[in-house]
């Protein structure tokens, strides 16, 4: 949460990531041609039955009579917001053979590759405005590959492109069979909710489904998954199978598991439908000081905004109301604790909230983990609180080298977060609230990025809050991550999606829900969290924060996530019905704002 404008983090990161993109072309770039006696796999490359064979988001791609490169017909795809309009299509090919794509295109940024290859996937673009120019790449498949799909695509914000005669040539791929039944199966982590499994690869496999008792419940691309929405101290039964063109094989041998009995993070007596807020009770800015005893019934949980360290790094967090100086209307500190008890008479929820834009926290020893338990319980002593807020933002959390596993994370910042939490947990019991408000920086962005990467150089803040996150989301209340000051992230469905309308939270929420490998691990998946301890961060005006979304499209959203209505081009991976509610930044915000953000969360509810 900030009191100035956003920060921007993206440019390092991209930049780390377009140099892996250049490493990864030079690499390709010495593969063997394809031998003579080789044909071309690709079905209808030449766009003359249309999109015979092609499958294209959203509703970019059609087949055109002009401009062509050859033949009669044309591809013609447009970008529009966060899709790149792609097209893709896949193929049936040999293992350890080569192959060489190709393809004519046109327009200001088109792009030409293959993924699946079981080496080192290609792609290759250029800028051909207003005349027809080649791409050519080449690859080799792995030793289990049998389909690989080659793509083309634009960019955002660019103009229609063209794509013409396009080929794949190499060895033709055998017949495609339906394949075996998946081998060892087995539990890699179980929480309270979710269990996450894996299994053996099998080749040709392009999916897997997996079911419980039975029943489908998720699909994989790779040889894992987590299943989650479950109930704590319950057994339950797993299988797996494989899927591709053919078919699909046989279940697998059934593997059991029994959920854990959970920390009491979700038994803190929250309605079902829960609306969080941020209240400037340390400072204020152009939305005026807000009194406890002013705050509407509407709330459920207020987060006092903000304690803040001595120093980056001593641990040691203090809190104290605004300066009459710069806010004239602030309540005494009688005052202000009298309204802290009538609230939570009322049922209300009231947390201190570390951290913000200007309270960096390091704790990067045991002697500032073991100041910050110290400190916090004082706040929460002193004021009679309900919970601990964490908003560690900026620099407060970041990997060290090397630290690449969620699960079992070694940087001493995080290492020691999380301890500290686990000590005012024990301290304070099962009624304790426990919420958390990262930046999409911190989450999100690691289903693509974690930490500085394998090959160092990316910004080691990518994905941060994930290890924290998973060691206590069984203590954890409420995560509610900000959908705004924040970069285009990419999705479950593999497209960009950016802030400030409905599609961007339905994308964001659902990754939280339905988890994700890390980095693109599927070895390494970050298990989805329970509906009930998850609400949507939004900035309550214009003024607020960049990512303002309207109430249409906020409803939008809860529509899509809650009823499986309403979802765009976007389809979640459940549905979501036990969704806990909304965060905003801020009460204070939507005061100025005439509350319309807390009027629209009642009128929605039937508050």
């Amino acid at each position: 949460m900030e009191r100035t404008g956003p920060t921007v983090r993206f440019s390092g990161l991209l930049a780390a990531a377009t140099a892996a993109v250049l490493a990864a072309g030079a690499l390709v770039a010495t593969a063997p041609a394809a031998g003579a006696a080789d044909v071309d796999l690709a079905r209808n490359g030449g766009f003359e039955s249309g999109l015979d064979g092609w499958s294209c988001t959203a509703a970019s791609g059609a087949a055109v009579s002009t401009p062509v490169h050859g033949g009669t017909k044309a591809l013609k795809a447009t970008p529009a917001g966060s899709d790149k309009a792609k097209c893709s299509q896949s193929v049936t090919v040999k293992p350890n053979s080569s192959y060489t794509l190709s393809a004519w295109v046109q327009g200001s940024y088109v792009y030409l590759g293959a993924s699946g290859t079981g080496t080192t996937d290609v792609s290759t673009w250029t800028q051909s405005s207003g005349a027809w120019k080649q791409l050519t790449t080449t690859f080799r498949t792995g030793p289990s590959t049998t389909s690989v799909s080659v793509y083309t695509h634009g960019w955002y914000g660019t103009p229609a492109h063209y794509v013409d005669d396009l080929t794949l040539v190499g060895p033709g791929g055998d017949p495609v069979v339906i394949p075996a039944v998946p081998a060892g199966l087995k539990t890699t982590a179980i929480t309270s909710s979710s269990v996450a499994l894996s299994w053996n690869a099998v080749s040709g496999a392009s999916g897997y489904n997996v079911y419980r008792g039975g029943t489908k419940v998720a699909t994989a691309t790779g040889p894992s998954a987590t299943v989650t929405g479950l109930t704590p101290s319950t057994a339950y039964s797993f299988q797996v199978s494989a899927t591709n063109a053919a078919g699909e094989s046989a279940k697998s041998a059934a593997v059991t598991a029994t959920t854990t009995a959970g920390g009491g993070g979700g038994d803190t007596k929250l309605p079902a439908r829960a609306l969080v807020g941020y209240l400037h009770s340390s400072f204020a800015n152009g939305s005026g000081y807000t009194r406890m005893a002013d705050v509407p019934d509407s709330w459920d949980v207020i987060n006092l905004a903000f304690g803040e360290p001595t120093s980056v790094t001593s641990g040691d967090i203090r809190f104290s109301l605004c300066p009459v100086a710069e806010c004239p209307n602030v309540e005494s500190e009688a005052e202000f604790k009298a309204a802290i008890k009538a609230k939570q008479a009322a049922g209300k929820k009231v947390l201190i909230s570390i951290g913000g834009q200007n309270g960096q926290v390091q704790l990067a020893s045991t002697a500032a983990r073991d100041a910050f338990v110290t400190s916090v319980s004082k706040i929460i002593d002193t004021y009679g609180l309900d919970g601990l807020d964490i908003d560690f933002e900026g620099h407060s959390l970041s990997l060290n080298t090397g630290d690449t596993d969620f699960r079992s994370p070694t940087s001493p910042v995080i290492v020691n977060l999380i301890s500290a939490v686990k000590s005012l947990k024990a301290k304070y019991g099962s009624d304790f609230v426990l919420t958390m408000a990262p930046e999409t920086f911190f989450v999100q962005l690691g289903y693509q990025f974690y930490g500085s990467g394998p090959w160092g150089g990316q910004d080691p803040r990518a994905g941060a809050y994930l290890p924290v996150i998973h060691a206590l989301r069984d203590d954890l209340t409420l995560l509610h991550v900000q959908d705004y000051n924040s970069g285009p992230i990419m999705g479950l469905d593999n497209q960009y999606h950016t802030m400030g309308g409905a599609d961007f939270h339905i994308a964001m929420t659902d990754m939280l829900l339905a988890g994700f490998p890390v980095a693109g691990d599927t070895t390494k998946v970050f298990p989805g969290l329970r509906p009930d301890q998850v609400a949507i961060g939004l900035p309550a005006s214009t003024q607020a924060g960049n990512g303002h979304t309207t109430p249409a499209e906020v409803n939008k959203a809860l529509n899509c996530l809650i009823k499986k209505t309403d979802c765009g081009s976007y389809q979640t991976r459940g549905t979501w019905s036990d969704l806990r509610g909304l965060m905003t930044w801020s009460i204070n915000w939507d005061r100025f704002n005439n509350w319309e953000f807390s009027r629209n969360f009642d009128a929605y509810f039937g508050n």
